[in-house]
């Protein structure tokens, strides 16, 4: 550490500390820590007073750490390693343990998360994931949160953000719809075709937004906030389909159309606190998320 503490720190004050940090919320760190709130707040008013500073400061939706208390993190982190260190298997092995929580778009959490998910839970049977599928722009407060995987390039504050991999969307047909309506030939042809999209209204996603606008003559369809229904809609020959490639190319009646013309590239981008990615459950998360990306790196382009 880069500074002599004013008093020895209580280590159960410092791993409260480390769980509050890392959620942005006292009631999480309770949770986690199968402790109640006012126990949590005593525990950081001790630290405080060991310390002699705030370690944590009130932001909108939850807490962030001061200086102080990064540099106490520091600490809290170093005990927790001593602690977990003890813990191994059979051969040796150290066991990680503990609660992942990932929010990403629809099509990530079952395509690539799931199965990462799975597969961290074969090698560390303790930790377990949440996903939370959700369409929208990275939090400024990751409070409840330690991973975010987000559509195109965020603006974030006190948190690392950091390209995964690239997908595209192609435009797609069911072959029964296609049969009956004829494929389109240009660009200009898609103003007789109806389009399945994301609602316009509840899009929260700029680069989402910006990608209909390569089908600008296309009118609504059928439209939702779930890209699964963008899937099932069109197989159902609601229209033409604007859908992930990695996501349509799974069903053999859908048919790409203008694939040289409409061929949108977008990024998923990886979003979480800093402390958050130094833990040891939340790495094998993202390391195994990323073994999932670079094997389904083609499918992803609409190339595999």
């Amino acid at each position: 550490m880069s500074a002599a503490f004013p008093g020895r720190p209580s280590a159960d004050d410092l791993l409260v500390l480390l769980a509050v940090g890392r959620s942005g919320r006292f009631v999480t760190a309770a949770e986690q820590l199968g402790l109640n709130h006012t126990t949590i707040s005593r525990r950081i008013a001790a630290l405080e007073q060991t310390l002699g500073g705030r370690v944590l400061t009130r932001v909108t939706g939850g807490w962030e750490l001061t200086d102080l208390g990064r540099e106490a993190l520091a600490a809290a982190e170093a005990v927790e390693s001593a602690v977990k260190s003890l813990a191994a298997d059979a051969g040796g092995n150290r066991v990680l343990a503990g609660v992942v929580r990932l929010s990403a778009t629809d099509g990530f959490s079952a395509y690539i998360a799931a199965p990462a998910a799975a597969a961290v839970r074969r090698r560390h049977p303790d930790i377990a994931v949440e996903l939370v599928a959700t369409t929208r722009r990275a939090s400024q407060q990751r409070s409840g949160l330690d991973l975010e995987v987000v559509v195109g390039e965020p603006r974030v504050r006190r948190a690392t953000a950091t390209h995964l991999a690239d997908y595209r969307l192609g435009l797609y047909g069911s072959r029964a719809y296609l049969r009956e309506h004829g494929a389109p030939a240009t660009i200009d042809d898609l103003a007789r075709y109806p389009l399945v999209y994301f609602i316009d209204s509840m899009l929260q996603v700029d680069d989402l937004d910006l990608a209909s606008g390569h089908v600008p003559t296309m009118r609504e369809s059928v439209t939702s906030t779930n890209v699964f229904v963008h899937v099932e809609a069109t197989r159902a020959s609601a229209g033409l389909g604007l859908l992930p490639c990695f996501m349509a190319d799974r069903h053999p009646d859908l048919v790409r159309v203008l694939a040289d013309s409409v061929a949108v590239t977008l990024g998923y981008w990886l979003v979480a606190r800093t402390e958050t990615l130094r833990r040891p459950e939340v790495a094998a998360v993202v390391a195994a998320m990323r073994s999932v990306l670079d094997e389904q790196r083609d499918t992803l382009l609409g190339a595999g």
